[in-house]
């Protein structure tokens, strides 16, 4: 087998796949808002490779035979979002089914509910904790 023909194969077909695939790819170039948050684009990345070859008997001289070949799949899955010291990761989602949707949705529910109950909580403390006038009496 030709090493040498073998090898310009994989190297050829590897480094169009590395030109496609980069940091830049998966995080995105960042961009600036006029509010000066920056938000950086993320991406999940998916690729395949198959390469074969051989050399072919012939009887003037080794003749090789091959080919390669590659996917790439880019999907973009999120904005991470820096603002004023605050970083927050925006997801994209894709809901296959009402229960995806709802266990999204469990972390911000909770969080409003907790709210809730500080607020309600911090009101009822401060109710607690005044000195009655004489219009409260009355």
């Amino acid at each position: 087998m030709s090493q040498t023909s073998t090898g310009d194969l994989i190297e050829s077909t590897l480094k169009n796949m590395k030109d496609l695939i980069d940091t830049n790819t998966v995080i995105g170039a960042p961009i600036t808002t006029p509010d000066g948050a920056t938000i950086l684009p993320v991406s999940k990345v998916n690729f395949g490779y198959g390469m074969g070859g051989g050399d072919l008997p012939s009887s003037q001289k080794s003749m090789f035979g091959g080919g390669s070949g590659g996917g790439v799949s880019i999907t973009p899955i999120a904005f991470l979002v820096m603002d004023k010291g605050n970083i927050k990761l925006l997801p994209i989602q894709q809901y296959n089914t009402t229960i995806d949707r709802i266990v999204d949705m469990t972390p911000d529910f909770m969080d409003k509910v907790t709210g809730f109950i500080d607020s309600f909580n911090a009101k009822k403390k401060n109710k607690n904790n005044t000195t009655a006038t004489v219009e409260d009496i009355q």
